[in-house]
């Protein structure tokens, strides 16, 4: 089970994110995208009218598909961190 900090800790970062009103790199945006669907274990197919964009975003669920719900919200917080923060 996903202890409660870790639980709290991604719901925050991903009220940053949605906060976050300047523009993000595409390949950030993804890496994102794919760990919040497998930390939420959403593996729905990409919802963009756009067939590029949903390849994209497919694209980015095949390469984190072998990762834990736990290691999803690590990554999505450790990218939060790391890289939007300092932006």
């Amino acid at each position: 089970m996903i202890d409660e900090e870790l639980h709290t800790r991604f719901d925050e970062a991903v009220a940053y994110v949605n906060g976050y009103t300047e523009p993000l790199p595409a390949d950030l945006l993804l890496k994102l995208y794919a760990y919040f669907k497998v930390a939420n274990k959403n593996f729905d197919n990409p919802g963009s009218r756009t067939p590029l964009i949903n390849a994209f975003k497919a694209n980015a669920l095949f390469q984190a598909q072998n990762i834990t719900v736990k290691e999803a919200m690590e990554k999505y917080i450790a990218l939060v961190e790391s890289e939007v923060k300092k932006l």
